[in-house]
């Protein structure tokens, strides 16, 4: 055996030695605090710090940090928490790692953009991740529609978001669509019908269980913001006819107003209230609507977040 090769397999012998030491001490660890929040267990100086642990092994890391991302945010949006503090810097140590790795850009962003408590309630930050993505991979189409989709649903910029559509409609290979949303944007802005062809077609890109589950809550919330101000319409008209409001749904069907008792995407009756306007049954269950609340209830998601705190993962 020459020099070289026995140096070789002394430092190789070393390397496994350490790795099996920091499983068991990390094993022991886990074992020692057994209550130990993610957010303890994780706690490292900065994206740079742990690229150069990781040995040179960047892309196993990048995703074994992006499980730790779905799993953070799994973990608070299960609890319905309102702060995902170590959302951001996590991602930041995933994209350091790994530059490509697209899904983290995709679906971290929409965990960062959304509100309270379906998501860390930072669309600026949101569309900042997106735009490092598309610089790191400007070939990737799908970026630049999730970036159209954050300016549209959260930050409600309809120009910034044909922009967006635009730019990915130009990319090779691009889905036809995207040509499609970048004139809808331009025109109709703020449309209804547009924002349920953009949760439909995220409700159909993704197999992950908290986007579709999101994406359902958001195309039924737009069901009932659609169906709450045509039947207070209807009680209107009801009114503007026989000079009295309606004492019940049932009552305007007997009297040809309606065709049938209306319901709300979860299948329970509209309420109507006595001063003529219409209430769903459970809002709690309704996340994002803004129509048919209790009087002086505010939409679930009119929530301004905290000031994310520094860097200190």
């Amino acid at each position: 055996m020459s020099e070289r090769q026995r140096i070789t397999v002394i430092f190789s012998a070393l390397l496994v030695l350490s790795l099996a030491g920091s499983a068991l001490m990390l094993r022991r660890v886990d074992a020692l605090r057994t209550g130990a929040t993610l957010e303890e267990v994780l706690y490292v100086t900065s994206p740079q710090t742990v690229k150069r642990m990781s040995l040179g092994y960047d892309g196993l890391m990048a995703d074994i940090y992006w499980t730790r991302v779905v799993q953070y945010f799994g973990r608070k949006h299960q609890v319905r928490s309102r702060r995902y503090d170590l959302l951001l810097p996590l991602l930041d140590i995933t994209a350091t790692l790994d530059p490509h790795l697209t899904p983290a850009y995709e679906f971290g962003s929409i965990f960062l953009a959304q509100q309270p408590p379906e998501g860390a309630g930072l669309p600026d930050a949101a569309v900042g991740f997106v735009e490092r993505g598309i610089r790191e991979n400007p070939n990737e189409w799908r970026l630049y529609y999730h970036l159209g989709f954050i300016h549209y649903v959260e930050r409600k910029d309809y120009k910034a978001a044909a922009a967006a559509f635009q730019r990915g409609s130009e990319v090779p290979g691009a889905h036809p669509w995207l040509r499609i949303m970048a004139a809808a944007m331009a025109q109709y802005g703020g449309d209804t019908r547009t924002a349920r062809f953009l949760w439909q077609r995220i409700y159909e890109s993704t197999d992950d269980k908290l986007i579709r589950s999101n994406a359902v809550k958001r195309l039924r919330a737009l069901e009932v913001d659609e169906v709450v101000p045509a039947l207070e319409a209807r009680v209107q008209f009801f009114r503007q006819r026989t000079g009295r409001l309606p004492a019940s749904f049932m009552e305007m069907v007997s009297a040809g107003f309606l065709t049938q008792l209306p319901t709300d995407p979860l299948g329970y009756p509209y309420k109507l209230m006595p001063d003529g306007r219409v209430e769903v049954q459970s809002p709690d269950d309704l996340p994002f609507i803004t129509k048919g609340l209790p009087a002086g209830q505010e939409p679930s998601f009119l929530y301004k977040p905290p000031t994310p705190p520094p860097n200190k993962l």
